[in-house]
Order: structure tokens, then C-alpha cells, then sequence
């Protein structure tokens, strides 16, 4: 996406997309109704739309969705040379409450489309034709976060029932979970009967597979934790065969994560932008692939600052009169890219640079996320520069004299 000049638009279709059936206006750049009619998500419906607006003119497609739904519709009209712009659905929505009524329906929200594209034809986002190699990033690290998601999920449920079953072991096994050892160990053995059965030596030996520096040390923390309580609460053997159950399911996210995660590091790797961000501390192959898969085409954003507002990181004036001066934190933005400029900001501390203005910072009186956050803020003006003239980052440390 990119944002540019009104191309010379003659005719503007206002999509409103559904799984099956769209909603199409064609306004002229008058504002006069040219067509109103209900598309369906099809390639021939889709084809026929847009001929009928090259027909009346220059065309150009306005979605709120360019992406699931909308695909279809987006492909089609870039196959063709028409311009896409994108409006974005909070955009959308602030734009309808201009417009008498209450009602929403199709019809209105394509309206809603067309009108605010034509009234405001040099603000619009215009989509490009996409980088097969950056959508299969995009897609990859989707299916990345919702397998983050369901592991954690997964965690949550299998030490709500630990918790259920025998807390001392819970406050042992909980904060492990991260750990592989901890995993195969919950498929063997789910109940704190089981555990005594199976005795040091055969946990011991479960441990030391894949974790054999700390497995005594654990082994050790787990028999004191089964010590601490007598008690088997009912349902004990159910427990257990969930705690396994999960445990199993746990076990497998993780192997199906660090699979994506390889192949992530291959994509990332190929990519020309990939070698770029991962010149610069504190970028790794999760972040490098969200950072890239969340900004896309770089030349988009005309400046840095255009990119920290997209990413939720430009401070917002709020100003009322004497009342209310001052500068707060953004709350909207690109979440995903916010946390991950945050999270590769705070790995780069060890990075003198970064060391040195997050300390500036903490000296002005920030607290420690605050000053993170404002590393985040320039090291994003970073990565705009090297992502914009493919340069690759650089540091020479001050040499002593």
C-alpha cells in the first residue's frame, strides 16, 4: 500500500464485502449515483461489475477489507490495471456517522464507501500488486501467533488443573511448562500418585532426556513439592488423564512452532528486506518476520513518523484550553508491530547505543517501559531509513585514544 495523489478517478465503487454476496455504488466524481446493485463473490459477477464501471470511465475499487473476503475482489480489479484504495474499518465507521440515518445495511456502508473515497481521494491507501514471498511471511507468521495463542490456551487449562489437583506441585510444574522435560514428564505421570509411584530415579530419568543440567535440581523440587500434601482430591485419576491429555497436546504446539519457526528463518533469510532487519541487534526470527510481514511494502510510509503512527508509537497531543496540555501514549495503532518493535527494543539493550538512550531516558525520570517504548519510538525511525534505502545497519563502537 502506498499513499499517492488522486490518479485521475472518474468512477469510484464502493464495495462492501460479505463471504458471498458483496454490495457495489458507482458514484461519479460528482457524487451521482451511476449503479447500485448486489455483486456475488465471484470471479464472473466480480468481472462484470468491473467492466460496467470502465465503461463510465477511469475506475477505482474501494474496499474496507482487502484481505480473506476481499481477496477475490482485490485480485481481480489489479488484474485488470484498476486502482484499489483501501479505507480502514475504524475509518469507515467515523466516516458513516456523517450520514443521516442509523441504519446498517450493505447498501449504505458501500455509499459510505465511494463518498468518503471521492471526498477525500488523496488520503486513501492504494493497494500495490502484492510480493508473493511477503504474503506467505504474512500468512506463516498468522498461523504463528494463533499457535502461540493455543499453546497458551493449553498452559493455562493444564495448570488450572494442576492447581485443582495439588497446588505445592503446581507452583513446581507451572512455571516450567516452557520446558520439554516438564511436558514428557505430564504425558507419563498426571497425578501426584503417579509421580510417587514412578520414584526418583525413573523421574530422573524422564528429566535428564532433554533437560540434563537442571533435571536433578527438579526432580528434587517436585518430591518436596509431593511431600507437602496428603490429601487426593476427588475426580484424582480424571485429573490425571487430562493433565496427560493436555500435556500431549501441549507438546505437539510446541514441536509444530519450532517447525514454523525453522521455515520461518529460511523465508526471512530469502527475503531481500529479511538480511536488512536482522543487521540490527535485537532482531530475531520472530520479530524480523513480524516486523516485515505488519509494514509490508516500506514505501508506503513517506516518513518515519508515518510508520510510528501506524505502529501506535507517535505520541498523541491532547490539549483542551488551560485545562488539559500534554502528550499521552497512542492506544491505537498496529498492535502486533507495536509489540514487536517493543520486544526487539528491550533484546537490544545490551547494544551500547541502545544502552546508552534507554539510560538517558531513565535519567529524565521515565520508568523502565516508558523508556523502552521511547527506544522502540527511535529505533523505528531506524528501520524506516534502512528498510527505504536497503541498507544494511552499521555500528562502529568510539575508538580510545
Amino acid at each position: 500500500m502506498t499513499d499517492q495523489q488522486d490518479p485521475g478517478i472518474e468512477v469510484w465503487i464502493g464495495l462492501d464485502v460479505g463471504k458471498h454476496d458483496h454490495h457495489a455504488t458507482l458514484l461519479s466524481t460528482t457524487g451521482d449515483k451511476l449503479g447500485d446493485r448486489a455483486v456475488k463473490n465471484r470471479e464472473d459477477d466480480l468481472a462484470a461489475l468491473l467492466d460496467t464501471a470502465d465503461g463510465l470511465g477511469v475506475p477505482a475499487l474501494v474496499i474496507d477489507q482487502p484481505g480473506s473476503i476481499g481477496t477475490l475482489a482485490v485480485q481481480a480489479a489489479l488484474r485488470r490495471g484498476i486502482a484499489v484504495a483501501y479505507v480502514p474499518g475504524l475509518v469507515m465507521r467515523r466516516a458513516a456517522d456523517l450520514y443521516p440515518g442509523e441504519s446498517k445495511t450493505d447498501k449504505r456502508d458501500s455509499l459510505v464507501l465511494a463518498d468518503h473515497a471521492r471526498l477525500h481521494a488523496t488520503r486513501l491507501r492504494w493497494l500495490r500488486h502484492g510480493d508473493e514471498d511477503l504474503q506467505t511471511l504474512q500468512l506463516l507468521a498468522g498461523r504463528d501467533h494463533d499457535l502461540a495463542h493455543d499453546a497458551t490456551r493449553t498452559s493455562n487449562r493444564l495448570r488450572d488443573l494442576l492447581l485443582q489437583a495439588h497446588p505445592p506441585l503446581e507452583a513446581i510444574i507451572g512455571p516450567n511448562l516452557k520446558h520439554a522435560a516438564i511436558r514428557h514428564l505430564l504425558t507419563r505421570y498426571g497425578t501426584a500418585s503417579q509421580l510417587r509411584n514412578a520414584g526418583r530415579s525413573r523421574v530422573l530419568k524422564v528429566l535428564q532426556r532433554d533437560a540434563p543440567r537442571i533435571a536433578q535440581r527438579l526432580r528434587d523440587d517436585i518430591f518436596h513439592a509431593l511431600d507437602q500434601q496428603t490429601i487426593t482430591v476427588p475426580a484424582d485419576h480424571t485429573i490425571g488423564r487430562l493433565i496427560q491429555d493436555l500435556a500431549r497436546d501441549l507438546q505437539a504446539l510446541h514441536e509444530r512452532r519450532e517447525t514454523l519457526e525453522h521455515e520461518l528463518q529460511g523465508l526471512l533469510a530469502a527475503h531481500p528486506l529479511g538480511p536488512i532487519l536482522d543487521s540490527l541487534p535485537g532482531i530475531g526470527t520472530k520479530t524480523g518476520v513480524t516486523i516485515l510481514s505488519e509494514i509490508g511494502d516500506p514505501t508506503r510510509f513517506q516518513t518515519a513518523g508515518h510508520l510510528a503512527a501506524y505502529a501506535g508509537l507517535a505520541p498523541v497531543t491532547r490539549q483542551s484550553g488551560s485545562s488539559i496540555r500534554g502528550q499521552t501514549r497512542s492506544r491505537r495503532g498496529n498492535h502486533r508491530l507495536k509489540n514487536a518493535l517493543f520486544l526487539s527494543a528491550f533484546a537490544s539493550l545490551k547494544h551500547p547505543p541502545s544502552k546508552a538512550y534507554y539510560d538517558k531516558k531513565r535519567a529524565e525520570g521515565k520508568r523502565h517501559n516508558a523508556a523502552v517504548l521511547c527506544l522502540a519510538r527511535k529505533r523505528c525511525d531506524l528501520i524506516h531509513k534502512m528498510l527505504r534505502t536497503q541498507t544494511p545497519y552499521r555500528y562502529e563502537p568510539p575508538t580510545t585514544t
